[in-house]
C-alpha cells in the first residue's frame, strides 16, 4: 500500500488529490483540496502568465505541500495543463514552482491531456461508445471513443476563462458578444473533421463548468448529495433551460443561483458555451457526467506501470 499525491495545475483552479493505492491495484481518494487560483487570468492574446496569478497558484501549491507532508507520501506527481502549456513565460513559472516546493511539474500536451481524460472516463464509467468533452479554464479536450478505444484525441485552446475574457461574457451578456463567441467556437469545431462521426453519440462531460451544470440541476431537483455527479445525466432540454437561466440578468443574479459556486459566476456563461455549440453540432439528446478525468487517468497509468515492475 502506498500514497500517491497528484498536484494538478489547471487554468482556473489548482487541485491536490491524495490517493491510497492498494497492493491489488485498486485505489481510493483519502484527501482532496482545491484552490481557485485562476492562473490563466489576464493572459490575453500575448499568452503571458500574470505575476499575481502565478503568485496565487504557487502559494496554493505551498499550502498543499504542508498538507501532503502530513501523510506518508511515496510519490508526488505534478502536472500542468492549458494555461502553462500556452504560456510564453512557462519556464519562469516552472522554475518558481520548483524553487518553492521542490517539485518538477510535467506540462501535458493537449493530446496527452485528452488521453488521460479518456483513461479516467473509460475505467470508471463503463461506457463503450461516446464523445467526451472536457471544458477547462483555457482549453477543451474532445475524445471520440469507439468500442472502448480512443479513436480521436483533440485539444482546442478555448476554455471558461479565456472565452469569458475575450468575448466579455463575465457580467451582462449582450447578444452580439454571445453570437461572436458562438461563431468563434463553431469555426474551431468545423476544423475537427472526425466530429461528423460522433452524431447522436452520448456526450460525456468533464471539467469545472460541466460539474457546475450538474450541481445546479441536482440542487434544483432537491437531491441530497449535490456533488455526487458520477453517471448523472441530463437531457438536451434540461441543459438548454439551465443555460437560458444563466443568461438572464447579470453576474450578481447568477451568484444567487443555487448550486453555482460564487467564484464561478463570472465564467459560467463562457464556460458552458463549448457544450452548447457542440450539442447542436452533433445533435446530442443526452449528456452524462464523469467525476473521473485527467487525475484518474494518471493514477491508472501509475498503477499499470507499477504492476509491470
Amino acid at each position: 500500500m502506498q500514497n500517491l499525491v497528484i498536484l494538478d495545475i489547471g487554468s482556473n483552479s489548482v487541485r491536490m488529490a491524495i490517493n491510497q493505492i492498494l497492493n491489488d491495484g485498486s485505489y481510493r481518494e483519502i484527501k482532496r483540496v482545491k484552490s481557485d487560483s485562476r492562473l490563466s487570468e489576464g493572459m490575453g492574446k500575448a499568452k503571458v502568465l500574470q505575476p499575481q496569478a502565478m503568485e496565487r497558484t504557487i502559494q496554493a501549491l505551498a499550502d498543499f505541500k504542508a498538507i501532503y507532508q502530513q501523510y506518508r507520501s511515496d510519490s508526488v506527481i505534478g502536472i500542468a495543463t492549458a494555461a502553462v502549456r500556452q504560456a510564453k513565460n512557462q519556464t519562469d513559472f516552472l522554475q518558481a514552482v520548483k524553487k518553492k516546493i521542490g517539485i518538477t511539474i510535467r506540462v501535458l500536451s493537449g493530446v496527452q491531456e485528452a488521453y488521460y481524460d479518456y483513461l479516467g472516463v473509460i475505467n470508471r464509467l463503463g461506457i463503450k461508445n461516446c464523445l467526451i468533452l472536457d471544458i477547462g479554464g483555457a482549453s477543451c479536450e474532445l475524445i471520440r471513443v469507439v468500442n472502448g478505444q480512443s479513436k480521436n484525441l483533440t485539444s482546442i485552446p478555448i476554455g471558461a476563462v479565456n472565452i469569458s475574457e475575450q468575448f466579455h461574457l463575465n457580467d451582462n451578456v449582450s447578444g452580439a458578444n454571445l453570437f461572436n463567441a458562438q461563431f468563434h467556437i463553431q469555426k474551431l469545431y468545423s476544423r475537427i473533421k472526425w466530429l461528423k462521426h460522433s452524431q447522436r453519440e452520448p456526450l460525456v462531460l468533464l471539467g469545472g463548468a460541466n460539474r457546475t451544470l450538474a450541481r445546479i440541476n441536482r440542487t434544483r431537483q432537491g437531491m441530497k448529495r449535490v456533488d455526487s455527479i458520477h453517471g448523472y445525466h441530463l437531457s438536451y432540454e434540461q441543459v438548454n433551460r439551465t443555460y437560458l437561466n444563466l443568461l438572464r440578468g447579470d453576474v450578481k443574479r447568477r451568484r444567487q443561483i443555487k448550486g453555482l459556486e460564487h467564484d464561478r459566476a463570472d465564467i459560467i456563461v463562457g464556460g458552458l458555451l463549448p457544450l452548447m455549440v457542440l450539442m447542436d453540432k452533433v445533435d446530442t439528446r443526452k449528456v452524462l457526467f464523469s467525476e473521473s478525468g485527467v487525475r484518474e487517468g494518471i493514477i491508472t497509468e501509475f498503477v499499470e506501470n507499477k504492476s509491470e515492475h
